[in-house]
């Protein structure tokens, strides 16, 4: 609004013509184009009225003058003349007095002083009056000039028509053929084209080669696609350009992130050997004191009476079993060899992990569902898989409240037969977003306390990739963590009773 107040402001500062000029250069090609053509017929049907009927009453008015003097000798010579008589009864011609055919005064005395001469005066009445030397009778002549003055009424018309026809003819055949044809059908076909290229669309935004006239309006056409071409050609090289920069930048990301993760594994592999050489340490001056641990309750054993101190002294045994073996491979946390593999069953592996880690007080407070079914086993070592799902059943066990729930489910893969799935699951809190990418490398833990080491989940995870499986970690949707290995299935003979799996799996 404050835009066209200000053009207004400004053409009012001007010239009329320079006004008119800026208004009608400011009209839509269409409009500007049926004034011109308007204005231009109606010139010229008033420049061909104007000069025709001038010409035409002037004509007319010389051919009522010629017929009004022949006229007048007809009636000077008509006495005794009986062929000029007739003539002039097509001009409603009358004989009498004076009183009969209502002569003027004046013309009554004209004529009596003139006789045998013929009274006319063409712009004052269109009657002529004559009286013979030998009569007293008058003669009388009408003049045609109603006939004149309707052949230039009808003259008037006729052009008017015709004009009007002309005009009508003239601007239907420029709004409905030469213009839309010639003039609109390129403009349109122009603006067109301009919105495509707004709204980019390629396959429409060039004038087709066929519709494009060899006149002016053509070479604009021409130079427009020429133009939307290379502006094309150009953006299609700079998004090249650009998609080849991005790419650049991908790989030097993934490299950096490459270089730091080798660096990483670099300052990581450090801590995992001297790790090492420590746990060697550690082992040899464990076996010692487990060995007498021990013989001491196996004594105890032979001598104990009672099942239940019998049944704890075995636990116990089993426990310092454990505690050997978990000793000898932490002499192959630095070097790699081979171990003996067997089926394995995994309700029987999973129970007994339970009962190891079922010695920590907080294991009475909650639920565990061993969900195993009896003929899934695995092929694998059972002391190194025990040491997996120990690891996986004491941390779900910390992260867990009191009356949590422990879930161990295991299914056939179903992408791949030959592989089993066991899972993992609990209530818990889940694993925090930030650590979730991260959670299976080296010195990375959930614990900020004296329990966690962050390195329980990557020997897990080593354990499983020397079994030929995988281990991946997530969130359940219900809330807790979900931990998800795939091991190669082994067949086994079971035969064990049937055993109700709902009262059995549960353990508190």
């Amino acid at each position: 609004m404050v835009m066209a107040n200000s053009a207004e402001n400004e053409l009012s500062g001007r010239p009329v013509l320079e006004r008119l000029e800026r208004r009608i250069g400011n009209m839509r090609i269409r409009l500007k184009l049926m004034v011109f053509h308007n204005v231009f017929f109606l010139l010229l049907a008033f420049t061909i009225y104007l000069s025709i009927i001038p010409a035409l009453e002037s004509r007319l008015d010389g051919a009522y003058q010629r017929e009004a003097q022949v006229l007048e000798a007809l009636m000077a010579a008509s006495a005794g003349n009986s062929r000029n008589a007739a003539a002039l009864q097509q001009y409603e011609r009358e004989q009498g007095t004076a009183a009969q055919l209502g002569m003027p005064d004046e013309v009554r005395a004209w004529v009596d002083a003139h006789p045998g001469e013929v009274w006319q005066s063409p712009g004052k009445s269109v009657y002529l009056y004559h009286r013979q030397r030998s009569s007293d009778l008058y003669q009388r002549v009408k003049l045609p000039l109603d006939a004149y003055r309707k052949m230039v009424k009808d003259a008037r018309w006729a052009v008017t028509l015709v004009l009007l026809a002309t005009y009508v003819l003239g601007v239907l055949i420029l709004e409905f053929f030469v213009l839309p044809l010639y003039v609109y059908r390129p403009i349109h076909l122009l603006l067109d084209a301009d919105r495509a290229s707004t709204s980019n669309d390629r396959a429409h935004e060039l004038v087709p080669e066929g519709a494009i006239p060899d006149d002016e309006l053509g070479d604009l056409m021409r130079s427009r696609n020429l133009t939307v071409s290379t502006m094309r050609e150009q953006e299609d090289q700079l998004a090249q350009a650009l998609d080849q920069l991005k790419q650049a930048t991908a790989d030097l990301t993934q490299k950096n992130q490459q270089l730091e993760t080798a660096r990483q594994y670099l300052l990581d592999q450090d801590r995992l050997a001297s790790l090492g050489l420590i746990s060697a340490s550690v082992a040899h001056e464990l076996n010692t004191p487990l060995a007498v641990l021990k013989g001491s309750i196996q004594k105890l054993r032979e001598r104990a009476l009672d099942p239940l101190t019998c049944e704890r002294l075995h636990r116990m045994e089993r426990v310092t079993d454990r505690l050997r073996s978990i000793s000898s491979q932490l002499l192959d946390f630095a070097r790699v060899r081979s171990t003996a593999t067997m089926p394995v069953p995994l309700f029987a592996l999973i129970t007994e992990c339970w009962d190891l880690v079922s010695i920590d007080d907080k294991a009475a407070q909650v639920h565990f569902w061993n969900l195993a079914q009896d003929s899934h086993a695995v092929q694998g070592n059972p002391d190194r898989l025990s040491q997996v799902f120990v690891n996986l059943l004491r941390n779900a066990l910390h992260e867990i409240t009191v009356s949590g729930n422990i879930w161990v489910r295991t299914a056939m893969c179903e992408t791949d037969p030959s592989r089993l799935v066991i899972r993992v699951e609990d209530d818990g809190p889940g694993f925090a977003e930030s650590v979730l990418p991260n959670l299976f490398e080296a010195f990375v833990s959930t614990r900020l306390d004296a329990h966690g080491t962050g390195l329980g989940l990557t020997v897990a995870e080593g354990i499983i990739h020397q079994h030929g499986g995988s281990i991946h970690a997530s969130n359940r949707p219900q809330g807790g963590a979900c931990l998800q290995i795939v091991l190669p299935a082994a067949h086994q003979d079971i035969t064990t009773s049937e055993r109700d799996r709902t009262v059995a799996a549960r353990t508190k």
